[in-house]
């Protein structure tokens, strides 16, 4: 028996050993792969010698003679810091997802290879200009001789993520950057789901739909169902489970799901230090590493600092030494969903508004690990590639005998966006920067800018324009048949209404529209209006402002929507009757609605109110929609609605009628209803955080998550790499941050602004960034999360010009000399 018990305690000791040296092992494989940034490196491809100065934050600050060279060395600094998510950035645009993630990245390769991403940017490389194909090539160059100084010192496979997730790291193409360029577009624009929102919507409800669905101003659409005859049939839907959001986020950006921004600037007139002020911030999904990244360069025009994201050769948010500009996405309806009827018995044929039409076929193979591979055929019509019904939602609006096709600006294989940027962000002021745009094809983008003379924005990227006999107007998808689906000739590129004068010496965008926008039919589904509105007012409220006030508007938490919606939904609940004895539920509504009279629609994370108001509308929301839409309803209510709940309680063309609950015998008032939902919404934040309403706390709820793509599933290691913090804000504030509105936990952040910038044209040094993370995409870095708790609080970093000062404060010093 001793014997046994030395052989046990033996083995056991041999197993730890084993265990700590395979510990060991990993660890230092893992370590290796950090970059030393006091290096000096001979390399091919360099023509004269180049310093990547980086600061405390490791922000590259590229010193270079040449412009070849600048971007060779901005290609070399985003493969340091970000390789893995540049390889997954590639992955995502080529549709090889599943190669490295096997099964759960199917649905993603699958949409991007119908969309064409890769085949698209192929094509469009000729399009380029001399001096961006020789950038691109630059780039990829840069980031290959990084690949190769990993391969030759065994630095870890460049990345710890390489040696648990399977595939070769391929060398950059100058195409690849045009992709990722590609899926971002893809990414921004959400015209497919509002689309197929308002189409469910009118089948579930074709008589009062409208009212859920179509903003003020707006004509009646027909019903939906009407559109393809009375025989035709639509699949039912089984109720949807709530929706994962991270696992749609396997490749950093997903598809259709939109983004936006903020961008505002004031003239020399309105500013203390008598030069123009600029803001921006870009708001996209939450994710570890963020998606931008931040660098400076010096070019033969200037030297250029901002917002990069990495995979793509351009700043395209900063300032250069004369020029400040933004991106705000201009959410104009550049994506159609055309319905094309097959011919029974013949599925390779469709009908066209000429007569029946073949498919253009070809097939490709996905590869998947783990799993055997599919062979997928894809089709397209002259609408445009023909999109399963199983993505995007399609499935439950598309009638039996058709397939949807999409008509998207960004199908395009003369593509000259990356073009347009590289010439904005060199241009020496608003007209070089206004004509720069022009090239800008997708995504429509309102570029904002400012110079020593002025403010203006500008309206860039294709818009579609649609006969004025179109059966939807391009709300609803169409019948293919139908000839008046057709798009017209888009706007001009030089269209003078493109261009936006300030008002008062001020301009801003949020995505809804601009400060005295154009004239230009721009789309119907528009980001939340009520930001707007917010941001006017704010920048209306000092006749003088200051970078300091830019950056308190542009970190204003307070929610539009709560400072509309409340003194409308609680009118007739405030202050009714006597006092309810402590610890009933009576006494706890009157409780939430004292502190919500009091309340100034700030959604403070240390607050009670915004939790209490969010709950609120959501169980609100629900009730109104549930008995005409059904399953579609948890669907619909994932996003708050204002204007929908505005005009159910104003009664505005009797919409009030959503309050009466179809099914139940009385009739129930819009009052009724909000007092059922808040007491709903109470039972459910009290069975969370407790009876006492004073202690709950936004921000223990609105938890923003910045998940790892690859790794933020997995046990002990997601909780090392995912980053999750408490977040002010909503949907509707200034500081985004919307909510998931659906699962677990339905007020957790799912978005919000990836970078911030805030440019001071009167003194170059006093500009700030900032970007939610940091800017290495190595766990094990330092950097990897430096800047999460600055983001938080919001707090930017600066970023000089000068390179005596970026040397002055240097972490370390890359020098690459030609080999």
């Amino acid at each position: 028996m001793l014997s046994l018990f030395r052989w046990l305690v033996r083995l056991t000791i041999g197993l730890i050993a084993v265990l700590v040296g395979a510990l060991a092992l990993a660890w230092y494989f893992a370590v290796r792969s950090l970059p030393d940034y006091d290096a000096e490196l001979a390399l091919a491809g360099v023509e004269q010698p180049v310093e990547i100065v980086r600061t405390t934050e490791n922000i590259p600050h590229i010193l270079a003679s040449t412009d070849r060279d600048a971007f060779f060395a901005l290609g070399f600094a985003h493969a340091q810091d970000r390789l893995f998510q540049m390889v997954v950035l590639r992955r995502a645009a080529q549709g090889r997802l599943a190669e490295m993630f096997g099964e759960r990245a199917f649905a993603a390769d699958d949409l991007a290879r119908r969309l064409g991403l890769w085949r698209h940017a192929q094509d469009s490389l000729a399009a380029q200009d001399p001096a961006t194909q020789t950038a691109l090539q630059a780039y990829a160059d840069g980031v290959n001789a990084w690949v190769e100084q990993v391969n030759q010192g065994a630095l870890g496979r460049g990345a710890p993520e390489f040696f648990l997730l399977p595939g070769d790291i391929a060398y950059w193409q100058p195409a690849d950057s045009l992709a990722i360029l590609k899926l971002v577009a893809a990414g921004a624009s959400r015209q497919v789901a509002a689309e197929v929102t308002r189409a469910r919507v009118s089948l579930a409800a074709p008589e009062r739909g409208g009212d859920l669905v179509r903003a003020a101003g707006e004509a009646p659409l027909p019903p939906y169902a009407a559109l393809f005859g009375e025989g035709a049939r639509f699949a039912p839907v089984p109720e949807a489970a709530a929706e994962d959001w991270f696992a749609g986020l396997v490749g950093y950006i997903r598809v259709g799901r939109g983004s936006s921004a903020n961008g505002f600037a004031a003239g020399a007139s309105r500013t203390a230090a008598g030069a123009p002020l600029l803001a921006n911030d870009p708001q996209v999904a939450l994710t570890a590493p963020s998606l931008w990244y931040l660098a400076r360069m010096d070019l033969r025009a200037g030297s250029v600092i901002g917002g990069t994201i990495p995979g793509i050769p351009a700043v395209l948010t900063g300032r250069n030494q004369s020029l400040a500009w933004g991106l705000t996405p201009a959410w104009v309806d550049d994506q159609d969903i055309v319905m094309e009827e097959v011919q029974p018995g013949a599925p390779d044929r469709y009908l066209a508004d000429g007569g029946w039409r073949e498919f253009t076929t070809r097939h490709e193979v996905i590869r998947i690990h783990g799993a055997e591979d599919r062979r997928i055929t894809l089709r397209e019509t002259e609408s445009g590639p023909v999109i399963p019904p199983a993505h995007l939602g399609l499935l439950a609006v598309t009638p039996g005998g058709y397939v949807p096709a999409l008509r998207w600006t960004g199908l395009s294989g003369q593509d000259t966006t990356l073009s347009a940027l590289i010439a904005l962000m060199q241009a020496p002021d608003r007209a070089g920067a206004a004509q720069a745009a022009r090239g800008i094809v997708a995504p429509a983008v309102q570029v904002t800018l400012a110079d020593a003379e002025g403010v203006a924005q500008v309206l860039a990227g294709e818009i579609p324009r649609r006969p004025p006999e179109h059966p939807t107007a391009g709300r609803m998808p169409a019948p293919g048949r139908d000839p008046a689906v057709r798009w017209l000739e888009p706007v001009a590129p030089d269209d003078p209404l493109r261009m936006t004068e300030p008002a008062q010496g001020m301009v801003a965008a949020t995505g809804a529209e601009a400060t005295g926008a154009s004239a230009l039919a721009l789309g119907h589904d528009r980001d939340e209006p009520l930001r707007l509105l917010r941001l006017s007012r704010l920048l209306a409220s000092r006749e003088i402002h200051s970078r300091d006030s830019f950056i308190d508007a542009q970190l204003d938490t307070v929610s539009p929507a709560a400072r509309a919606l409340l003194p409308l939904v609680g009118a007739d609940l405030w202050f009714t009757g006597e006092a309810a004895a402590p610890g009933t539920p009576e006494r706890q509504r009157q409780d939430a609605l004292a502190l919500l009279a009091e309340w100034d629609g700030n959604m403070g994370e240390h607050l009670p109110e915004p939790l209490i108001y969010s709950a609120w509308m959501q169980q609100l929301q629900l009730r109104l929609i549930h008995d005409e839409l059904g399953a579609l309803a948890a669907e619909v209510s994932a996003e708050l609605r204002p204007a929908f709940i505005d005009r159910v309680f104003r009664d505005t063309g009797g919409a009030a009628v959503w309050c009466d609950v179809v099914q139940s015998a009385p009739v129930e008032d819009c009052t009724t209803i909000a007092r059922q939902a808040l007491d709903a919404a109470l039972v459910e934040l009290s069975a969370r955080f407790g009876p006492d309403v004073e202690s709950w706390r936004w921000g223990d709820a609105h938890v923003a998550r910045h998940e790892h793509p690859a790794l933020g599933r997995m046990p002990l290691i997601g909780w090392v790499v995912s980053l999750v913090q408490s977040t002010s804000g909503d949907g509707s504030s200034l500081a985004r941050a919307p909510v998931m509105g659906q699962g677990a936990n339905p007020w957790a952040a799912v978005g919000g602004a990836g970078y911030r910038g805030v440019y001071d044209l009167a003194d170059p040094d006093s500009s700030v960034f900032v970007i939610a993370t940091g800017q290495s995409g190595h766990p094990l870095s330092r950097h990897y999360d430096d800047l999460s708790e600055r983001w938080r609080r919001g707090e930017y970093v600066t970023m000089s010009l000068d390179p005596t000062l970026a040397r002055a404060g240097a972490r370390g010093v890359t020098v690459l000399r030609p080999d």
